[in-house]
């Protein structure tokens, strides 16, 4: 008994962050304390919790920030740009940012069918597209392969995930599954089932401070703060949850890479934009449940700190909208038209994946890894029926450049 007492003290002393001196008072990357604050904390949706965000910050001077995604196809725009900007803000304010690629993960959720050779293909291109759209400060971001971290440090990783397993119900960790896209009601594997001890895990072992992930990983951030209640650990990992953007049709709450209509994905050509957003929903006069509106919000805006609308002057003239207060104002007067919103959100989106799109054209790495991630994706469109309506669709409608 005493000796297991031992080793659980330990286990908490090697989960504990070191101390350090206190920051309030010190400038980081020209900011104040209060200045970083704000930053992060604009990041997220939500934040467990708000104090133990500042008191971090005054004494911590780069906190460790993890975010994590599963290698599995085509990138969309949320996960592409809106990580871009998070990762940007959190390196302008001073904080480490470890980028967990998934790519055991994906194998026991069974995306590319399991084939870890075709996820860590995904995985690279996908790493390629953050460089390419303007992640910046590199120096402060490390992409992790849980793969080679795992296997590195054995020893530490599977202790930790057992004893988050032993000391939780088949009904909590199943409670987690939507982290994997799935619903409680569905079949689980057992290792979907695994699944949420591992990435609860996943904090701890990369000696995270804050959790900066999409509310649909809420679950499974307060299980790891709930851990530290089990074993007594004082410093909870800060739960930071950026806002998950709705798919582009009516009704739909978000994104979806099964359904191309859904969404703008990263590697789109200029004419497949166009039209999506052409069909996109978006009733005039109405804020709430737009989709178009939401991109301008959380991609737009903070992307260019503006919003240009072109037209003809008997439909206004142009007008460069400078927070987004001011334009849902005029929206939902009826003095700005989805007629002339659409093609000035599609020209904005375009501007931003320009520069994907070009990489992938010039940097002979990022070329090869494309055409390998197309042949998989080709052999899974021609497996899906509704895909190859779509793209028919695109092609009909499209010029012949205007196709990826």
């Amino acid at each position: 008994m005493a000796e297991e007492q031992s080793q659980q003290q330990q286990q908490q002393q090697s989960l504990a962050p070191p101390s350090t001196a206190s920051t309030s008072n010190v400038v980081v990357n020209g900011m104040t304390l209060e200045e970083r604050f704000q930053l992060i904390r604009s990041i997220g949706e939500e934040c467990i919790q708000e104090d133990e965000l500042l008191n971090l910050l005054a004494k911590k001077a780069e906190p460790i920030c993890y975010d994590g995604f599963e290698p599995s196809g085509r990138m969309h725009i949320a996960q592409g740009v809106v990580k871009a900007i998070n990762v940007n803000k959190l390196t302008d304010a001073g904080c480490r940012v470890k980028i967990w690629v998934a790519d055991w993960f994906a194998q026991l959720n069974n995306k590319m069918g399991g084939d870890l050779k075709k996820i860590q293909t995904v995985g690279k291109y996908l790493i390629e597209i953050w460089k390419a759209v303007g992640m910046k400060n590199l120096d402060k971001v490390e992409f992790l392969w849980s793969s080679e971290e795992i296997n590195a440090r054995a020893h530490e990783y599977w202790p930790l995930v057992m004893d988050i397993a032993r000391r939780n119900n088949l009904r909590r960790i199943v409670r987690c599954c939507q982290i994997m896209g799935r619903s409680e009601m569905d079949e689980l594997s057992a290792a979907q089932v695994f699944y949420p001890c591992m990435q609860c895990a996943d904090v701890f072992f990369l000696k995270a401070d804050i959790c900066q992930l999409g509310m649909d990983q809420r679950k499974v951030n307060v299980l790891a703060r709930e851990y530290c209640d089990d074993i007594k650990r004082k410093n909870k990992p800060i739960i930071l949850s950026h806002h998950m953007l709705p798919g582009l049709q009516e009704g739909q709450e978000k994104m979806s890479k099964s359904d191309p209509s859904s969404s703008i994905f990263m590697e789109d050509e200029e004419a497949e934009v166009n039209l999506k957003i052409k069909k996109a929903f978006c009733p005039p006069n109405i804020v709430e449940g737009n989709p178009c509106l939401e991109y301008i919000k959380y991609i737009i805006f903070p992307w260019f700190e503006e919003f240009l609308v072109e037209r003809k002057d008997e439909n206004g003239g142009n007008k460069t909208y400078k927070n987004f207060e001011e334009l849902i104002v005029e929206y939902e007067k009826g003095d700005l038209h989805p007629a002339d919103l659409k093609p000035a959100l599609s020209k904005a989106l375009n501007k931003i994946l320009k520069p994907v799109r070009d990489h992938f054209v010039t940097d002979p790495t990022a070329r090869d890894l494309l055409k390998r991630v197309k042949i998989d994706r080709s052999a899974a469109r021609a497996r899906v029926p509704f895909l190859a309506t779509f793209y028919k669709d695109l092609l009909e409608q499209s010029t012949p450049s205007g196709l990826a």
